[in-house]
């Protein structure tokens, strides 16, 4: 499989927008199934870190007051991403932050994004639910750190990622590639495996 940005975003809410803001995010480049660069920073978009958040993530709006300026950290990230395709778990969530992060300092996205929660409903149905440490405790892969924090979640996706490449493989399927990742993720579940026989 080629070369992907696999990201994580930990955010001050669900949905992008003046008061809802991204609080760290994390790049892990996944290339010939090994993780070969990281990138991760707190950023602090002068938005207050709500309570129940700051218990979930453990990020404070204290520890952002320290952080570097999000418009700094975009443009890092952005550049460290360039134009490689990219992969996250629940990708409707962190595309819309990334769209709208990187809307605030004039850039935009070119790539498309893979689903690893897509992809894991159509081949792991028989998993306990797609969340992304149910799915890493129930494949038995790396335990990558505290759930939350951008950097475990990132790696946690992308080790996912090689697990679901690894897992198409072993069914007789060629040509793993982040553009079929992008195709099965949009084939409704019961008709996966009809689906795979054309990539056989």
């Amino acid at each position: 499989m080629e070369r992907i940005a696999v990201i994580d975003f930990e955010t001050t809410g669900i949905s992008p927008g003046a008061g809802c803001r991204a609080t760290e995010v994390a790049v892990v480049m996944l290339e010939r199934g090994r993780i070969v660069e990281r990138y991760q920073s707190l950023m602090n978009a002068g938005v207050p870190v709500p309570a129940f958040v700051a218990g979930l993530t453990g990020i404070t709006t204290a520890m952002l007051r320290s952080a570097p300026p999000i418009a700094r950290v975009m443009n890092e990230v952005a550049e460290f991403v360039g134009d490689t395709p990219m992969l996250a778990h629940n990708a409707s969530f962190d595309q819309k932050f990334w769209d709208y992060e990187l809307s605030q300092i004039g850039r935009s996205r070119s790539q498309r994004f893979a689903c690893s929660m897509l992809l894991a409903r159509r081949l792991m149905p028989s998993a306990p639910n797609h969340k992304l440490g149910t799915l890493t405790r129930w494949a038995g892969l790396p335990d990558t750190g505290t759930a939350h924090r951008a950097m475990a979640d990132a790696e946690m996706a992308a080790n996912l990622a090689q697990h679901l490449a690894g897992q198409l493989r072993q069914q007789g399927v060629n040509g793993v590639s982040h553009q079929l990742f992008c195709s099965l993720q949009k084939v409704p579940a019961a008709k996966i495996g009809e689906a795979l026989n054309n990539y056989r």
